[in-house]
């Protein structure tokens, strides 16, 4: 006998013209169950989208933002009085030695550094690198030896940089910045030729060319005295790219650009190239692992405070503690890197209003400036912003799946009062009973039958008088 629970219709649905139906009290629980488990998950997502940072986290990350703060202030400073920019230089210079090493320079100068930039220079010669001594660059783009790299848009460490490399030495021309202005110098090098067979020969040379030279420069010329100037850095070359956009484009270059610019020339020539620019990396770098440090260390000792030994693994521990994707510790590197920001944006400010002497000079602000750590906490709040919004989506979608929630579980209990009152495989056996000649036990099923159906009890057969008498009339 087929079971009843097979015969009552419990939820029906059109999909392209055709009829879906569940027909089994069973089936329809466990997809009602399934549905519960989704919308869990859903509700359960939005606490993944939000920090659960304590206030030891909040003090840690303070702490490790004025920490790196202090090392910016006094260990990076400005240019020309960094003790971490002289490590820094020193780094530079013996990676232009190595660099060129591997291009065949053979270290028997008592300068090496000097000796290395010299044959670099003499090995990737291109037509752009007019120094203003002697030459027209000196009266035509007012080319200094100090300047130069950063007027030259070839010499800048971008894209846009590489591109006029690759430009210049095609055409034998050199494109400067010059007063707001994109100035080419046509015919820029007689002897200069590019190397390479074909088209995509010439462009690889004319690229190796461009870095070979880059390396050649980072560190200063092989003629200058002292630090010497390097190449421009790459969080100030935009103000030259701009300028030259705008140039092809035919676009007027304002006020506003060519003062940027000559800011940018200024910084450049007090020492804010791109080995400076590597020094401000270090704190902004030193913060970041300090955070993560803190936050893993932390999580470390509450999985091990609160887990037996025999539940831990390598697994649990690293999802408990790793310090990367998760948003507490963004949350935390958003406080550390904003208090880096604070202490360093106050300590440039200081300076750039004791040494306008009554104004604000807005190259010493600069020059204190760490545009790094700026760029880092940047990033922070953006990203704060960002799970800010998916949050508030997140939330909305979380109050939608309380309510589905509700009616699914109210669907569920339905459905379970309704398995309880179709519960009668047992006592839908009574036929068997019959044949079997047992009617006592077969007229008890039906009687219990009954009761299960919510038949009244006065029209129920309970006896087996009234069960013979019902038979007899």
């Amino acid at each position: 006998m087929n079971d009843i629970e097979n015969l009552i219709l419990l939820e029906i649905s059109e999909d392209s013209n055709h009829f879906n139906y569940t027909s089994n009290i069973q089936s329809a629980l466990s997809q009602a169950e399934f549905e519960i488990r989704n919308v869990d998950e859903t509700i359960e997502s939005v606490k993944s989208l939000k920090p659960n940072c304590d206030t030891i986290d909040y003090a840690l990350a303070a702490s490790s933002g004025a920490l790196c703060g202090i090392i910016d202030v006094f260990l990076v400073g400005k240019p020309s009085e960094s003790p971490l920019g002289n490590i820094t230089d020193k780094w530079f210079e013996n990676r232009v030695c190595s660099f060129a090493k591997i291009c065949g320079w053979k270290e028997n100068d008592k300068n090496p550094t000097k000796s290395a930039i010299g044959f670099l220079e003499r090995h990737f010669k291109v037509p752009y690198d007019q120094r203003g001594c002697g030459d027209a660059g000196q009266l035509i783009f007012e080319l200094t030896p100090s300047n130069h790299h950063f007027k030259s848009l070839a010499h800048n460490p971008s894209l846009l940089g590489l591109f006029f490399s690759i430009l210049d030495q095609f055409t034998n021309s050199s494109h400067f910045i010059s007063d707001g202005q994109l100035v080419e110098l046509v015919d820029a090098d007689g002897k200069f030729e590019l190397q390479g067979n074909g088209v995509i020969g010439k462009l690889w040379c004319g690229f190796i060319n461009w870095f070979g030279h880059l390396v050649s420069d980072v560190s200063g010329s092989s003629g200058s005295k002292g630090r010497g100037t390097g190449i421009p850095s790459p969080l100030w070359t935009w103000v030259n790219s701009i300028i030259a956009i705008k140039a092809k484009l035919n676009l007027p270059v304002n006020q506003f650009d060519k003062d940027v610019n000559n800011l940018a020339i200024n910084l450049f020539k007090k020492g804010y190239d791109t080995r400076f620019q590597t020094t401000q990396v270090i704190p902004v770098l030193i913060n970041e692992l300090i955070v993560r440090l803190f936050y893993a260390i932390r999580r470390l000792i509450k999985y091990y405070s609160e887990t037996e030994n025999g539940n831990r693994s390598f697994k649990n521990m690293w999802n408990a503690c790793e310090p990367f994707s998760n948003v507490t510790v963004k949350r935390m590197l958003t406080v550390a890197h904003g208090t880096f920001c604070l202490v360093d944006i106050g300590d440039a400010a200081i300076y750039g209003f004791v040494s306008g002497e009554g104004s604000f000079n807005p190259v010493e602000f600069f020059l204190r400036l760490n545009l790094v750590g700026i760029g880092r906490f940047t990033i922070s709040l953006y990203g704060e912003t960002k799970r800010a919004i998916n949050v508030h989506k997140a939330e909305k979608e979380a109050l939608l799946a309380k309510r589905e929630k509700t009616i699914i579980e109210n669907y569920i209990n339905g459905l379970n009062i309704l398995k309880d009152l179709y519960d009668d495989e047992m006592y839908l056996t009574f036929v068997d009973d019959l044949s079997n000649n047992e009617y006592i036990l077969a007229f008890t099923k039906t009687s219990s039958l009954a009761k299960l159906r919510g038949v009244d009890e006065s029209k129920i057969l309970m006896t087996k008088q009234n069960i013979d008498a019902y038979f007899n009339c």
